[in-house]
């Protein structure tokens, strides 16, 4: 998925929920903040997103934009709605927001993870695909591990030693990389 891509789904989500706010909380979030990701980092064809003052709404944007409907069989990208309870996040991960606004979204403003809230959601799932982007987000220095640490105090006691572990994985398998910028 390209930046452009994500717009037009923030504005057609909008338009559908009749939503100026929309939450971006999967990978794609990531173009919140990098317009112009490496293809490693830009794989996915969906769009996690809720709106922000009536998630309930998610359904509809599924059902209208979502997968298998027209508007990916079209343009090849759709939306999935999700419920704010999708996503292991930092406590204070609004505080953090990146908001995407701009023409194309035609005054929907998409409120985008932020890179490191993005990297702990990730590690939280532990999927294989999750922790490959962060470490390629790692990799391309768009996260520090000691910025990721210093959130995980933001989560859940119970979650966040595993969540260690696996950003230590994904720090050594950075490192092997002779091209990574982590040291």
């Amino acid at each position: 998925m390209r930046r452009l891509d994500l717009e037009h789904i923030i504005r057609a989500a909008g338009s559908i929920a009749g939503a100026d706010r929309l939450v971006v909380i999967g990978s794609q979030a990531i173009l919140g903040s990098f317009p112009d990701p490496p293809a490693e980092l830009a794989v996915s064809a969906e769009a996690d997103i809720y709106p922000l003052d009536a998630p309930e709404k998610a359904d509809l944007i599924d059902g209208s934009i979502g997968e298998k409907s027209p508007f990916h069989e079209t343009f090849g990208y759709y939306a999935h709605g999700v419920n704010p309870e999708a996503a292991v996040l930092p406590v204070n991960w609004q505080s953090r927001w990146v908001p995407l606004q701009n023409e194309n979204t035609r005054g929907v403003i998409g409120l985008c993870l932020s890179p490191v809230d993005l990297a702990v959601s990730k590690l939280a799932a532990g999927r294989e695909k999750d922790l490959s982007f962060v470490t390629a987000m790692l990799h391309h220095g768009w996260i520090t591990v000691d910025a990721v640490q210093n959130v995980l105090s933001e989560v859940a006691e119970m979650q966040s030693p595993q969540i260690r572990l696996r950003l230590e994985w994904c720090r050594k398998r950075c490192r092997s990389d002779p091209s990574s910028n982590v040291s």
